[in-house]
């Protein structure tokens, strides 16, 4: 089997639990966007999937993120940058990202803005929220829930982003049920003040029917279509 095809498989499988956990939820696949993760893979890999119809791409790494989208800018490709976020890397990652799901702190909003401005066109953000319990620290990036509004008024105060949801990744150990039923909660009470931003981003390789089945809008997918992560970075 070609790499091609090993993506192929992969992509079907994916997008076939996909199909599968909307279905069990009631709802249209039409409504989840797949952002195919490929940190530590090659821009070979990412010219493949855009042939077999991926639009969307994560990546958590500058500057691998930034070397990824220009040798592949002639693909009209969307880029996420999922990863945590220095403040001083901020305006580079705004350059090429077309969203950063990743914001957790006001820090990181005037680079972001003006990178935006370079570029002429609003970036799209997340708010990264923690879904870790209160006592427990697991090294995982985001705010804790009482402090969603406060940075969702900051990222408003810039023309040049666009708030667009949340962000979440289930703690270490946990049951991500038990993770996105508490995020679906969390959301539903932030539409109640920020109706315009609906996008909800959770769910990987190994949870992505439980995020789906708690209203995720997007998921963030790596090894389930191109495998293990190569030894060598």
């Amino acid at each position: 089997m070609n790499r091609r095809d090993e993506l192929a498989a992969g992509l079907s499988e994916v997008r076939e639990r996909i199909a599968t956990a909307c279905r069990d939820a009631g709802r249209d696949d039409s409504e989840v966007t797949l952002v195919v993760v490929t940190k530590f893979f090659p821009a070979s890999d990412v010219r493949l999937l855009a042939d077999l119809g991926v639009t969307d791409v994560g990546e958590n790494r500058h500057p691998e993120g930034r070397d990824k989208a220009e040798a592949c800018a002639d693909l009209g490709l969307t880029w996420h940058y999922i990863g945590g976020l220095q403040s001083n890397k901020a305006a580079a990652v705004g350059a090429y990202a077309d969203v950063v799901q990743s914001v957790d702190r006001a820090k990181l909003l005037p680079g972001l803005a003006r990178a935006a401005q370079e570029r002429g066109r609003a970036l799209e953000v997340l708010v990264q929220v923690s879904l870790d319990p209160p006592e427990t620290q697991d090294g995982r990036n985001g705010v804790v829930p009482t402090e969603l509004d406060a940075l969702a008024a900051e990222v408003n105060k810039h023309d040049a982003l666009r708030l667009r949801g949340l962000m979440a990744v289930a703690p270490l150990g946990a049951e991500p049920a038990d993770a996105f039923s508490r995020l679906r909660a969390i959301r539903s009470d932030f539409l109640t003040r920020h109706r315009d931003a609906g996008w909800l981003s959770a769910g990987m390789s190994g949870d992505l029917e439980e995020a789906i089945g708690a209203g995720a809008t997007h998921v963030r997918v790596g090894t389930a279509i191109l495998g293990s992560r190569p030894s060598i970075k």
